[in-house]
């Protein structure tokens, strides 16, 4: 009997069975390859139709770039050298680069300013992309455009110091007001940072030291991907909260605020962007008192800043549509008045929903910026299409010239792309 119940007892192993390789057809790349480039007959036929397309441009460009010149003073230097083949000739790049980067008229010994003014830029945007930082570093954030308006132009220090106190100005008076209506404060904010703005270029003119610390540079010296990235990144900045403070004002329950958001964004939106660039060169200094020396950089910026707002009004006020209504009913519930509302509850998952939208018009605002070229401002476009082609020595030279731009705003616009996306998986904005 006992050796019977011996036998009857299952076996439980002591030990684990060492771990064995996934099949080579069940993981890795043979796996990824199997679901996605191979996974029908279909799809494996468009995999290698795509393959050759792609295996014959290669083929094709390639060697155009890998054999280009880089070296030589003119297009016919590059064509002697290369003796009939067919190569890039880079040399214009070598030789241009300092005008397609900060153009033809701002001085080579102030190179610097603008580079540093970049550099600048990453440490103050750090805070504003990557919330996780401590926000102290927001008050560098807080002085950077005027830290930079200062490099890049150089002059007295005391405009930067008065446009200051006016943004401060317009804090108190947006504090004051927005208790009553979002709005109403913001539009007031920015009505008093334009009147201390608009008392202290007359101040300035009168108390400005005959030496400034810094080369003053005309607007008009502006130019190449410099002037692109500045209005950009002044734009996109400044279009947002106006944009929030416009989808507020459309659903406002103050008719005359409501009907004059409504007028703005309409009208705006059904105006194509290159008249409104022709209205900011020819009749929008007629709108400023007479004396009033208003230059080109800055009414280019009211209008693009106008127009993209228009456009981010409409996202925003899409995200606020797509909130259910009981999202409004619990902040009245907890006695929140119409500030704190919008602040705590509202516009945080708003704007968690626009973030797709207004990502797209950043990224169109900013290839939009070329269209400068038409008003004579020579950004990057404006360069090459001005006085780089038009020199004796580079005419005929495009491909090299217009890869090189679309390769610079292809970065740009990818990145802003990418973090987007990681924005969006930050904040789960699918709501899984």
């Amino acid at each position: 009997m006992s050796g019977t119940h011996e036998h009857s007892v299952a076996f439980v192993r002591t030990t684990e069975i060492p771990q064995q390789p996934a099949p080579s057809n069940a993981a890795g790349p043979i796996k990824w390859m199997r679901d996605n480039l191979f996974a029908t007959w279909p799809n494996a036929l468009l995999t290698v139709a795509s393959i050759y397309v792609i295996f014959l441009v290669l083929s094709s460009t390639m060697p155009w770039i890998l054999g280009g010149i880089w070296d030589a003073p003119s297009l016919t230097a590059c064509r002697e050298i290369l003796q009939g083949e067919s190569a890039a000739c880079f040399a214009v790049l070598s030789d241009r680069w300092h005008q397609l980067l900060f153009g033809f008229k701002y001085p080579s010994e102030y190179y610097w300013r603008p580079t540093l003014a970049l550099f600048l830029m990453f440490f103050a945007l750090a805070p504003v992309l990557f919330f996780d930082l401590p926000r102290k570093l927001l008050i560098f954030t807080a002085l950077f455009p005027f830290i930079a308006y200062w490099l890049i132009w150089g002059g007295t220090i005391w405009i930067p110091i008065f446009a200051m106190v006016g943004f401060i100005a317009g804090y108190f008076v947006y504090a004051r007001f927005v208790a009553q209506n979002f709005a109403l404060g913001f539009f007031g904010g920015v009505a008093g940072a334009a009147i201390v703005w608009y008392i202290s270029s007359f101040v300035v003119a009168a108390i400005a030291p005959e030496t400034p610390l810094l080369g003053a540079v005309p607007s008009r010296d502006l130019g190449g991907f410099m002037l692109n990235l500045m209005l950009g990144l002044t734009c996109v900045s400044l279009s947002i909260p106006l944009g929030i403070a416009l989808a507020l004002g459309r659903q406002s329950s103050m008719p005359l605020i409501k009907w004059i958001c409504v007028i703005f964004i309409e009208f705006i939106r059904g105006v194509p962007l290159i008249t409104l660039l022709f209205v900011a060169s020819v009749m929008l200094a007629y709108f400023f008192p007479p004396d009033a020396t208003v230059d080109l950089f800055l009414r280019v910026v009211i209008m693009i800043t106008i127009f993209s707002a228009a456009y981010i009004a409409e996202v925003i006020r899409g995200g606020l549509a797509a909130l259910p209504k009981g999202q409004y009913e619990a902040a009245n519930s907890l006695g929140l008045d119409y500030a704190q509302a919008m602040r705590l509850i509202i516009l945080p998952q708003a704007l968690k929903i626009s973030i797709p939208g207004i990502v797209n018009i950043a990224v169109g605002l900013f290839k939009d910026t070329t269209l400068v070229s038409v008003i004579s401002m020579f950004d990057m476009v404006g360069m090459i299409r001005g006085p780089i082609l038009a020199s004796t020595d580079w005419n005929g030279v495009y491909w090299e010239l217009f890869g090189f731009a679309a390769l610079l705003f292809f970065v740009v616009c990818y990145g802003i792309s990418q973090y987007s996306q990681w924005l969006e998986r930050r904040l789960a904005t699918d709501h899984r």
